[in-house]
C-alpha cells in the first residue's frame, strides 16, 4: 500500500481531490471484507458484485463531494446495506407485476371465451414492439432469453443500474398500456 495513503483519512482526502489511486486504493482494501458482508445479505455471488460494483460506482460519482461523517469502513458497509436494500425494493416491484401478469393472463387463460387470451396476448405482443428499442431489447432478453441483468449487462456492455432502469420502464410503461381497454 502507498504510505501517501497510511489510513482511511487520507483515502477520503485522496477520493475528495478525484485522484484514481486513492480509489484503488480503497477497493483494495476494503473489496473483500465488502463482498463478504453483501454475499451474506444476499446469498448470491452475483448479486453481491453488483451490489459492491454499484457502491464502488457511486463511491468514485460523488468523489469531491464526500462528506463521511463516520468512519469510511462504517460508511461503506451502510452503503452496501442500503444498495441491498435498493435491488431488494426493485426486485419486489418486479416480482408483484410479474405476479400480477401472470394472474391476469391465467385468469383469462380460465374463461371460456378464448379469443380474450390471444387478444390480451396479442396486445401485449404489440405493446412490447413500441417499446423504446433499447428497453424491448433488454426486457426480451431478461423476460423471455431469461438471462440476468449482470448478463445482460455484459452482452450489451451496460451497466447492471441500467438494465435495471430499462426493465422497470418496461414494466412500468406495459402496465400502463395493457390497463387501457
Amino acid at each position: 500500500m502507498n504510505l501517501k495513503y497510511g489510513d482511511d483519512y487520507d483515502l477520503i482526502f485522496g477520493l475528495n481531490k478525484g485522484d484514481r489511486r486513492a480509489f484503488e486504493v480503497l477497493v483494495d482494501k476494503y473489496y473483500n471484507i465488502l463482498y463478504l458482508y453483501a454475499l451474506n445479505l444476499t446469498r448470491e455471488k452475483s448479486v453481491s458484485e453488483d451490489i459492491l460494483q454499484e457502491v464502488f460506482l457511486n463511491l468514485w460519482a460523488r468523489k469531491g463531494i464526500l462528506n463521511i461523517n463516520t468512519s469510511l469502513k462504517s460508511f461503506l458497509y451502510k452503503s452496501i446495506y442500503h444498495e441491498f436494500i435498493n435491488q431488494h425494493r426493485i426486485k419486489a416491484k418486479e416480482m408483484n407485476y410479474l405476479d400480477t401478469l401472470s394472474t391476469n393472463t391465467l385468469d383469462a387463460f380460465f374463461q371460456e371465451d378464448t379469443t380474450q387470451l390471444e387478444s390480451a396476448i396479442e396486445k401485449m405482443k404489440k405493446e412490447i414492439e413500441i417499446l423504446p428499442k433499447k428497453c424491448k431489447e433488454v426486457f426480451i432478453l431478461s423476460k423471455k432469453e431469461g438471462l440476468t441483468n449482470q448478463e445482460i449487462s455484459q452482452y450489451l456492455k451496460i451497466s447492471v443500474k441500467t438494465v435495471e432502469g430499462h426493465i422497470s420502464n418496461a414494466f412500468k410503461t406495459l402496465k400502463e398500456h395493457l390497463k387501457k381497454p
